[in-house]
Parts: structure tokens; C-alpha cells; sequence
């Protein structure tokens, strides 16, 4: 699908989106950015939309606890009426290190378990600032490592179990998947890159746009700074931003996908670049117009091309073995 694009009008820059999802920016009331001072209000109101949003009967949902300090629990979906062992997608979501929860991945997997079909296992991992890094990867890692220990009993097939994220979700499951390597514990199947937040040093000519109506260079400043604390501005190891990797070898068939509208598009393009100048077989998809965030604009044909770019991926890789 080529998406028709038009210049951006909330600010100065280069920003080109998709007509369609302009036009619906256009008619959206004027949001916050996210900040130290709007925290608290963004973090509520994320909750609060989550919980509004209908569940499909179709999943079964039960939450398992992982460890009780730190308190770590994890939610699996499955899709009912389903036998034998299943893949499972173990997915962080996204909110920039700081807002957020597990509860924001039940859409994800009330649509995707049935049709894959596949067990989602989602982490309720801490969020900075109250918790920096490494809290949060640790938090990724316990619960993967849980999922792999309880594969069985939960009916996933073990040697199907990759990572999957969006955003900071999506910086998770890359610094996941590089820390499973180096620890020699757990084989992951694939991992999946949804416009991954990965590079806090911010070099990139996307990173540093003006005008991008979702996720600007001060919030995601603002994030880095969270997550990271009193390393931000130094020379941080890659488990913390995956795009600091010398090392890209050894990991697993993974895709990235971002938007050209995204302060991440550079650091992404770039990662999968490197990622198959090493052998990992990495599929890129760059779609037109696309801001950050784009499951917010549900019902545009971007965010369909999206969605069927993403499972068709991920029955592919799961279909491997």
C-alpha cells in the first residue's frame, strides 16, 4: 500500500504524515507533552483508557506472580478452544520507560492469539524513574525466564518463544534478546521490533526533528533520562540501549518496523541494517507517513497495513520449525 502524505502542521521540521492520519491529528484536542510535571496525570489516564477498552471472550487471561521482591508478574493469554503446545510471544509494552502496564497488551493479544494462534505472555515490569535501568530489564529477563520454566504447564512449545515490544516495549525486547544471548540460558525463536526505542544518545536526524505530533525529542529526552538516570550522557552498555551494540551476531530472525513520521525511524533503519550485515535474516518495513504510536489511529488503512505486515511475520516465524 503507498500511503499519500502531507506536511505536518504542529510545528517546524520535515515532518511528512499519511493524509489520512493528518487529518485525524487535525480533528484530535491538544494533548500534554509528557514531562516530570504531567507524569502522574499521563500515567492515569493511560491506566484509565485501558480499562475502558472491551476484552475479547475469546482469550483466557490469568496473571501469574514471578517473584514477590521485586514484584514481578506476568499475564497469559490464550486463545480458548486451542490444544497442543502453542508459540508464545512474550511482549513488553511500550509509554517510554515511564507510563504504562501489562493491562495495554490485552488488545494486542485479543487479536493476535486466535489468529496466529499463539500464547501471549505479557510483563508487568517497574517503570522509571522510580525504577531505572537495569530494574526493568531485570524484571523482562525473570519473567522470560519463568515462561521458559513453565512452558509445559502452560501449554507454549519451548523452543517457539520469542520476544515482542513496542516502543520502549520494543527496547526491551532488543536489549532481552541481546542479554539471552550473552547469558547462554534461553534460545529465543525470533524477536519483533515495533518502532523500538533503542538509541538514548538522540544523533540521528529523525531523533532531532521539530514538529513530530507524537513523541517529541523533549519527551523522549525526558524518557532516556528516566530510564536511564545518572548514566544518562555517559557511555551506557548496550543492555540499555540495544543500538549501542558492536555486536549483533547470533541473534535471532527478527523484524523492525517504523514509520517515516517517527523520531525513531533512523536508529531503527539503522539497526536492521546491521543486523543483517552480520546474518541475522531481519526484515525492515518503513511505511510512509507514519508518526509514532500508530495504534492510535486504529481505524486508518496505515495502521491495517501495519497490523498485517506484523502477523503475517509472525506466523511466518513460528511456521519455521
Amino acid at each position: 500500500m503507498t500511503s499519500e502524505a502531507t506536511s505536518g502542521s504542529d510545528g517546524p521540521g520535515d515532518v511528512v504524515l499519511d493524509a489520512e492520519i493528518a487529518a485525524s491529528l487535525a480533528r484530535a484536542p491538544a494533548q500534554s507533552r509528557l514531562s516530570a510535571g504531567t507524569l502522574d496525570e499521563a500515567r492515569l489516564a493511560r491506566d484509565a483508557l485501558y480499562a475502558r477498552l472491551p476484552r475479547s471472550d475469546a482469550v483466557e487471561r490469568v496473571d501469574h506472580v514471578v517473584s514477590e521482591n521485586p514484584r514481578v508478574v506476568v499475564r497469559v493469554h490464550r486463545p480458548k478452544g486451542v490444544e497442543g503446545p502453542l508459540p508464545c510471544a512474550y511482549s513488553m509494552h511500550g509509554g517510554g520507560y515511564v507510563i504504562g502496564s501489562y493491562e495495554m497488551d490485552d488488545i494486542r493479544f485479543d487479536a493476535l492469539c486466535p489468529r496466529v494462534p499463539c500464547v501471549g505472555v505479557a510483563v508487568n515490569y517497574r517503570l522509571a524513574p522510580e525504577t531505572p535501568y537495569p530494574g526493568p530489564l531485570d524484571d523482562c529477563y525473570a519473567g522470560l525466564r519463568w515462561t521458559f520454566e513453565h512452558a509445559d504447564e502452560l501449554g507454549i512449545d519451548a523452543e517457539r518463544i520469542g520476544v515482542v515490544g513496542n516502543s520502549a516495549g520494543g527496547g526491551l525486547a532488543a536489549a532481552l534478546a541481546l542479554l539471552a544471548r550473552d547469558r547462554g540460558e534461553l534460545r529465543l525463536a525470533f524477536q519483533l521490533l515495533e518502532c523500538p526505542m533503542i538509541d538514548d544518545r538522540q544523533i540521528t536526524s529523525s531523533s532531532r526533528r521539530d514538529g513530530l505530533p507524537i513523541w517529541s525529542r523533549e519527551e523522549n529526552e525526558f524518557g532516556w533520562r528516566s530510564y536511564l538516570g545518572e548514566r544518562y550522557g555517559s557511555e551506557v552498555d548496550p543492555y540499555a540501549a540495544a543500538a549501542r551494540s558492536t555486536d549483533l551476531a547470533g541473534l535471532p530472525p527478527t523484524l523492525v518496523i517504523v514509520g517515516t513520521a517517527d523520531g525513531f525511524c533512523d536508529e531503527n533503519v539503522d539497526y536492521a541494517s546491521r543486523l543483517n550485515q552480520v546474518g541475522v535474516p531481519t526484515d525492515l518495513h518503513v511505511l510512509a507517513g507514519v508518526p509514532h504510536g500508530i495504534a492510535a489511529f486504529a481505524r486508518s488503512g496505515a495502521r491495517r497495513r501495519w497490523a498485517e505486515l506484523v502477523e503475517s511475520w509472525l506466523e511466518r516465524q513460528v511456521g519455521r520449525f
